[in-house]
């Protein structure tokens, strides 16, 4: 174990200013047996005159000094570079000074005598945040390079591949299928192809064949005329007159009605489409991009998709992989999450601290990244400066970093049965990032029940 910080730079340089020859001699020895570079100075202005030449890492001040006050130089120093941690010192101890160092961004406060065992420990403090802002500067840069492919975040060699993907997809005109588990990004891929492809001037309709009752699905995809079946009002132009020029997305492909599987393939072969009651054929120029959170061959095996179908739509065929096959785009991920919820909330949250940092590493996701967003959007509304362990949800904090569904049963002893459902339907909904047709399907039931349910206990 070494007795300095483990450091992503060789050595710190530590800057002490004191108007005590005795004290910066004292001071100096311990640091350098501490492992840091030191250098020294008298007062204010010598102080200036080296932070230009040689900018310190860290600066230990004496609050009194004979040109200036510490708060004064603490107000120089942090102008522009927020960055640098100052630890201030005073002989004098007072309430009022240390409340002052600390309101003008001092990181922390010694009282003299020096307690050199808490000097050591705020230094290593110091080094801890300063190595973690370089690190977040690192993810700065590195977001800003992967900006021109949308969202889409990652360094593994698995997003890079989807990064490339995408590029080729957008710059032809067919159709593809994009698979993975929910919560992984796929209507993100989706809305990326259209923003990069020559139709990005043109509409984008989603529509999701497993959050719709059947009956209206083929109202939404045909469009129908006015009375063609009763509450049919008015007249309606279905999903791919909408799309006209742009680009159609079919979300949760394989959720679509068996029934409606080859009319809708005929409407993709055809490029024309008649609305329900009418009898005039519309002509449409339409991208399709269909997405599905099954494996599609398995999907067509067990004939939930059509063979026919799903070769016409997947040309192209993308699978997005689930967030614990590339933990180490995690970092770059919730650095990304930060930005967007520092601004949203508008909080100024530095980043994560290493222990936060590991346990989202070592967590597995059932909810892939749009458990991750959820997590992060709560740590950033609860952190101060930056994201510990406790501002994490209770499952990580556990230790066990299991999900809530994997609680023991014993909580579950003297709730009535009603209880129970609601707590597994609740938790479920938290694993897979509320997605209610995945959690219907790993809880084998209607998506119609759960919303039903949902809307029972007043979150519908």
């Amino acid at each position: 174990q070494h007795s300095h910080p483990v450091m992503s730079v060789d050595r710190l340089l530590v800057l002490v200013v004191d108007d005590e020859a005795a004290m910066r001699e004292v001071i100096s020895m311990r640091l350098a047996a501490w492992g840091y570079d030191v250098c020294v100075a008298a007062d204010g202005a010598e102080a200036g005159r080296l932070i230009k030449e040689q900018p310190p890492d860290i600066i230990i001040s004496d609050v009194v000094l004979p040109d200036m006050t510490g708060l004064e130089l603490l107000s120089h120093l942090t102008v522009g570079d927020l960055a640098k941690p100052v630890i201030m010192m005073t002989a004098y101890g007072t309430v009022e000074l240390a409340v002052d160092a600390m309101k003008q961004g001092a990181q922390d406060f010694l009282t003299k005598p020096l307690d050199y065992s808490k000097l050591k420990a705020v230094l290593e403090a110091a080094g801890r945040d300063l190595c973690l802002r370089t690190e977040i500067r690192d993810l700065d840069q590195e977001l800003a390079t992967q900006a021109e492919t949308g969202a889409i975040i990652g360094t593994s060699s698995a997003m890079q591949a989807i990064r490339d993907l995408i590029q080729r997809v957008a710059a032809t005109d067919a159709s593809a299928l994009i698979a993975g588990e929910s919560g992984t990004g796929k209507e993100l891929v989706v809305r990326t192809i259209h923003d990069l492809s020559a139709r990005r001037g043109g509409p984008f309709i989603a529509i999701n064949a497993a959050a719709m009752a059947a009956s209206l699905i083929e109202s939404e995809i045909f469009g129908h005329e006015k009375g063609s079946f009763t509450g049919a009002t008015g007249t309606r132009q279905g999903c791919f007159e909408l799309a006209h020029k742009g680009t159609l997305f079919l979300d949760e492909i394989a959720e679509m009605p068996s029934a409606l599987q080859p009319k809708l393939l005929r409407i993709l072969e055809d490029g024309k489409v008649r609305r329900l009651g009418g009898t005039q054929e519309h002509r449409f120029d339409v991208r399709v991009l269909a997405a599905t959170n099954r494996d599609p061959a398995e999907a067509v095996r067990d004939g939930s998709l059509r063979a026919d179908l799903f070769y016409r739509l997947s040309v192209f065929t993308i699978s997005v992989p689930p967030l614990r096959e590339h933990p180490e785009d995690i970092p770059l991920l919730a650095h990304h999450f930060l930005r967007h919820f520092n601004q949203k909330h508008g909080r100024a949250v530095e980043g994560l601290r290493d222990e936060a940092r590991k346990r989202l590493i070592a967590y597995g996701w059932p909810g892939n990244v749009r458990e991750l967003r959820n997590v992060m959007e709560r740590a950033i509304v609860l952190a101060n400066d930056w994201i510990e362990v406790s501002d994490l949800p209770p499952y990580f904090i556990d230790g066990n970093g299991g999900p809530p569904a994997s609680r023991s049963t014993e909580s579950l002893a003297g709730l009535s049965l009603a209880e129970v459902e609601k707590r597994l339907i609740l938790d479920t909904l938290e694993r897979v990032g509320h997605n209610k047709a995945e959690a219907a399907r790993r809880l084998k039931l209607d998506v119609k029940t759960i919303r039903n349910k949902l809307k029972s206990y007043g979150l519908g």
